[in-house]
């Protein structure tokens, strides 16, 4: 590992336990930064009820931190969007989002078209899949963006067993993202969970961002981050344990594919470049 990351790891690495519920509200107090929270949701009934209430109960009515909840639907078949509603969220399908252009099929799409739709000068997204969730896994990825000014990108960290099995969770983490990282950006190496799709960064840095369509998204606005505001504006906080549905192989080998695309296209592409 590069010492320059080795140093990134000692400076920007922290558990969402340094950051206590009652200085992150008085730090959003001062300054004055609004928080919003995205579920992007498809065919989440199971879970996306506990995690809004939970979000609801610790974070909006326990401590004022976040302003804004939404669930994007991106045309769930079952009762998604009706369990999100009635646990407090307010839902947005996918499709009436800037409708005059048509939707393309995929994570990276939706997590774009929420930008439209929210206001938070911070922005967190979760996965509406997990199970046993805790607000840590929100306060955890916002606090120090509300805290350090410095920061503008935060990724969580956590252990992601895959059934009894403690830290199997991320097969294509390891297998794919983990190998094109550490070859091609070896600066993202100390992430330990490059993929997860538990992240926050400031509407300012996700505005200048593009958006891969599909599985590449969390790869892509990793490696976009790092060119556009660099690493010491990134930072990871562990949140404990993340419980979710685990995919078939056939539907890992669909993602792998996918983050390899995207990592191809940021190869050709060389750094990202943006006009001011």
């Amino acid at each position: 590992m590069l010492e320059e990351v080795e140093q990134w790891l000692s400076r920007r690495s922290w558990s969402a336990a340094d950051r206590p519920l009652d200085r992150l509200a008085a730090a959003k107090r001062a300054s004055g930064a609004s928080v919003s929270v995205v579920l992007p949701a498809l065919d989440e009934q199971e879970t996306v009820g506990a995690i809004v209430a939970e979000i609801r109960r610790e974070l909006v009515e326990r401590t004022p931190l976040v302003d804004e909840l939404v669930v994007i639907d991106s045309g769930s078949s079952d009762r998604t969007a009706q369990v999100a509603r009635e646990a407090g969220a307010k839902v947005v399908h996918r499709d009436e989002i800037l409708p005059r252009i048509a939707p393309l099929p995929g994570k990276g799409e939706v997590l774009w078209r929420s930008l439209l739709v929210t206001s938070g000068d911070i922005v967190a997204f979760v996965d509406a899949d997990l199970r046993e969730f805790s607000a840590d896994f929100v306060s955890g990825i916002v606090g120090p963006l509300l805290t350090d000014p410095d920061v503008a990108f935060v990724k969580a960290m956590y252990d992601r067993p895959l059934g009894e099995a403690s830290g199997q969770g991320g097969r294509v983490t390891e297998l794919m993202a983990r190998p094109l990282l550490n070859m091609h950006w070896p600066l993202l190496a100390g992430f330990v969970q490059p993929l997860g799709g538990e992240y926050a960064a400031r509407r300012s840095l996700l505005e200048r961002l593009p958006f891969p369509v599909g599985y590449g998204v969390e790869l892509g606005l990793l490696v976009d981050a790092l060119h556009t505001v660099g690493l010491d504006a990134l930072a990871q906080v562990d949140v404990g344990v993340r419980k979710h549905r685990h995919q078939d192989g056939q539907a890992l080998g669909r993602m792998a594919a996918a983050i390899y695309r995207t990592a191809q296209v940021r190869l050709a592409r060389g750094h990202l470049v943006r006009p001011e």
